[in-house]
């Protein structure tokens, strides 16, 4: 809308102008759009009012009402009829491809994402990567790309040495055959409150890692049994979570493939021997990236490197994503400079997507001390407590289970989203489930409401629009926000945005529900039956793009 006001008042500005002139008035009563007029007072060589005179009286178009000078400012009203009878024909007509864009132009990106490591259960700490990288491809998506999502599961490095030494010290196999993820957490853990006391543990656990990458027999048949049953367990998540992936190559798949790298390295001239190891140098104002270890014992950055131009290689990428926390961006830092000084240029289509912690009591959780709060048993707990409520409030509802899941596995993914990604947030599962506030189950009790109502009025396919209330003009001014909105998230890779604009649609939208009768007036419930449709087209779309499911029905 601010892009077609812009072109309207340059034809009667006598300056260029530009869309962030545009001001949104602090109260409606001002107008829809404002443009101060002070900027132009020295070129123009005349007083900001007198301007604003000028050009408010020389306005004339059908998609401005009318248009005010108010103390140096052209006050904008728009004709609402119009713009409302437009926007809700398209919507209608596009339904869920409303706010789409060919941006991308089915350019492909890849997106590293959730990336839990095997032997360990999938914890809260990875649901940040999981769904914010979801939901980023979802809105890439939505903007004309090709995503490839990969799950570059930790399935290689020195925890595994760490792994192989405390089963073969403490381990049964049939406990892990029992209870294989909770007894191999129990042995990891034990390992290192045992290792605080013994340091020659840490070092038994280099070597059994070790004798991992050289292809021990016996290491690799017990890594591939701890790998196998980590899967079984992650499927269940993402199977609850709603979550696919096209590639489940990890750290191991690229074990056999980073010695090549490692030469191309040498052979470039960038390889420094430090202390026995092989650095990259970056600099004075960055530490060397390590590429190799004094026992030769390869890093992630080596496995990084090797994996990010395989990636290119396989799939050439526009963009490549990497969904992980802040605590590694000096990492892909050096991993990005490392690939510009091999001479990639794509290098500079790498771009790390950080996002904060999860704390419980305002702590980090951690796999080490055993303070882990495990995803599945939160998600379970959240669906129980949907399914509670569901029995307490609507009994007879149908499909009570799915709908229980769809709230609580959605309640946790909104509690998350609605966070700008670098934020930590603290984890409040009843916080989560509220049906009031900033929540997923608001957004979508919202959307349940607005189809209860379309199911008493029955459809309607012509309509006229005489006049738009207030309350009716704040949801149309959000339905038409949603294709920029959409934009700018998959610009800025920040699910957070259309999260809270989910919850501002639906504000407006329980506004109007509470303020205007759309069944009992006669005259005008065509045209506010075409309006709540829009919305629940604009609100599941929004919901679908955060990974979550719209109930019709709550």
């Amino acid at each position: 809308m601010k892009t077609e006001v812009m072109h309207v008042l340059q034809q009667f500005s006598p300056i260029p102008l530009n869309i962030n002139m545009l001001e949104q008035p602090a109260h409606t009563h001002m107008g829809d759009l404002a443009l101060p007029c002070f900027p132009f007072a020295k070129n123009l060589k005349k007083s900001p009012v007198m301007i604003a005179d000028e050009i408010a009286d020389a306005i004339r178009h059908p998609l401005i009402h009318k248009a005010e000078a108010v103390n140096g400012y052209v006050n904008i009203f728009l004709n609402r009829s119009q713009i409302t009878s437009s926007l809700l024909d398209r919507i209608r007509e596009q339904t869920k491809s409303y706010g789409s864009s060919d941006v991308g132009n089915n350019g492909v990106g890849t997106i590293d994402m959730s990336s839990p490591n095997i032997a360990k259960p999938f914890s809260m700490g990875h649901l940040r990567s999981t769904v914010i990288g979801n939901s980023i491809s979802l809105l890439l998506e939505k903007n004309g790309y090709k995503t490839v999502k990969i799950n570059y599961i930790g399935d290689w490095g020195t925890q595994f040495g760490k792994l192989l030494t405390a089963y073969r010290k403490w381990g049964n196999e049939q406990e892990v055959r029992t209870n294989p993820i909770q007894t191999l957490l129990k042995l990891y853990i034990q390992f290192h409150e045992d290792a605080e006391q013994d340091e020659a543990l840490n070092d038994e656990g280099r070597a059994a890692f070790k004798a991992l990458e050289d292809g021990d027999t016996e290491a690799l048949a017990l890594w591939d049994w701890f790998k196998s049953e980590s899967l079984k367990e992650f499927q269940r998540i993402y199977d609850l979570l709603g979550v696919k992936f096209d590639s489940y190559n990890g750290e191991a798949y690229y074990n056999d493939k980073m010695e090549p790298i490692v030469d191309l390295l040498n052979e470039k001239g960038l390889l420094k021997e430090s202390d026995g190891a092989l650095v990259v140098e970056l600099g004075d104002k960055m530490p060397p990236c390590l590429i190799k270890k004094s026992d030769g014992a390869t890093l992630y950055a080596t496995r990084d490197l090797t994996a990010a131009i395989d990636r290119k290689k396989t799939y050439d990428f526009e963009k490549s994503i990497y969904v992980v926390g802040n605590e590694q961006s000096l990492h892909f830092t050096q991993f990005k400079k490392v690939l510009e000084k091999m001479s990639y240029e794509w290098a500079q289509d790498i771009e790390h997507v950080p996002f904060g912690l999860i704390l419980k009591d305002g702590k980090k959780m951690s796999t080490r001390k055993g303070k882990i709060v495990l995803l599945e048993e939160v998600l379970k707990d959240a669906i129980s407590l949907a399914q509670s409520t569901i029995e307490e409030k609507n009994p007879n509802l149908e499909n009570k289970i799915e709908i229980a899941e769809a709230i609580g596995v959605g309640a946790i993914i909104f509690s998350d989203l609605k966070q700008h990604r670098k934020h930590d947030i603290e984890f409040d599962l009843e916080t989560m489930l509220q049906t009031e506030g900033e929540t997923g189950p608001y957004v979508q009790y919202t959307f349940a409401r607005a189809n209860s109502v379309l199911r008493k009025a029955g459809e309607t396919n012509s309509y006229t629009v005489d006049e738009v209330n207030d309350f009716e003009w704040k949801i149309v001014k959000e339905l038409e926000q949603f294709p920029e909105i959409i934009q700018q998230s998959a610009k800025e890779l920040d699910p957070s945005i259309i999260a809270k604009y989910a919850v501002n649609l639906a504000q407006a939208f329980n506004s109007f529900y509470a303020n205007v009768h759309v069944l009992t007036d006669s005259k005008n419930k065509p045209y506010r039956i075409a309006l709540i449709t829009s919305t629940t087209i604009v609100l599941k779309e929004a919901l679908r793009l955060l990974g979550m499911k719209a109930p019709e029905k709550m």
